[in-house]
């Protein structure tokens, strides 16, 4: 549950800070005619979403076991791939987020209301899939039949758009880079479980070989329908049985992504603010610079 409340967080959370700018910018500008476009947009990348993940999951169970096992395998590899790219162009471009958003809604502005809709479905609807693909691909490897997996991710979204209110009113300051950073590295812990479970489906739906040759088996010390069997599931995909192929997977990608993720490369850290003014024009700074 905890590793889906993660994800809801984390990508929430930059949506969340996409719409707090976009908005912000609106009123200190005194241009709250276009607020209306850029709600179309929203509730249109959102409605996309939805409708994306539902998309997944019915349809999904229309196919046969060995069609359902590859579907859910390639899908939570590519799920990886993308959430992957998502932590490190957040550490690399957090900083300039702020200003290339500013610099997309004056062209937008000049552009028209359609310009104004298609700025904030782009800005959004983006997160948006990533989200709905990920949070599908991470549900279907930590399910356990119980609805905790999406309780856990309704919970991460509800927390992140608490947060981003609370940026926008500039009742909250926080280290965004630090943030970032962690949530991010966490994030890659439970990609690597996802991308081992991936490719247990895979090797389920005869795509890949391998599914008899176990690395180890300690199902008899952490039984799966144990109460710590459970929280290792669902915090880390753990699996007490994978086979050598999963394993190998999951070293190869955790380790050298988790090493590039965190190593230092030259960002400086307390450097880098957005600053978010409230309906009044307070402003409220926000670092968002990643490390």
């Amino acid at each position: 549950m905890f590793g889906n409340y993660l994800i809801g967080l984390r990508e929430g959370l930059e949506a969340s800070l996409v719409v707090c700018i976009l908005i912000a910018y609106l009123v200190k500008t005194d241009r709250k005619d276009a607020l209306k476009p850029i709600w179309m947009g929203i509730g249109v990348a959102l409605a996309l979403a939805l409708g994306f993940g539902c998309a997944l999951e019915f349809g999904s169970q229309e196919l046969t076991f060995e069609a359902q096992e590859a579907l859910g395998g390639s899908l939570s590899i590519v799920a990886v791939g993308l959430v992957t790219w998502m932590v490190f162009w957040m550490r690399r471009t957090a900083r300039h987020l702020k200003s290339e958003l500013h610099g997309r809604l004056d062209a937008a502005l000049a552009m028209g209301t359609g310009a104004l809709v298609a700025t904030a479905f782009l800005a959004v609807g983006r997160e948006g899939l990533e989200t709905a693909l990920f949070v599908w691909a991470s549900v279907h490897a930590a399910s356990d039949g119980t609805p905790r997996p999406l309780i856990g991710v309704a919970l991460g979204l509800a927390t992140a758009v608490f947060l981003g209110w609370l940026f926008y009113r500039g009742a909250l300051k926080i280290n965004l880079a630090r943030f970032f950073t962690w949530t991010g590295g966490m994030l890659v812990v439970v990609a690597a479980g996802v991308l081992a479970y991936g490719v247990h489906d895979l090797q389920e739906a005869d795509w890949i070989p391998g599914l008899r040759n176990l690395a180890f088996d300690i199902s008899g010390t952490i039984p799966p329908d144990s109460w710590y069997g459970t929280l290792l599931k669902g915090v880390l995909n753990f699996q007490p049985d994978p086979t050598v192929l999963q394993v190998t997977v999951w070293a190869l990608y955790l380790v050298p992504t988790l090493a590039i993720f965190l190593a230092p490369v030259g960002f400086a850290s307390g450097k880098g603010k957005v600053k978010v003014p409230d309906e009044q024009g307070s402003r409220g700074s926000q670092p968002t610079k990643a490390s």
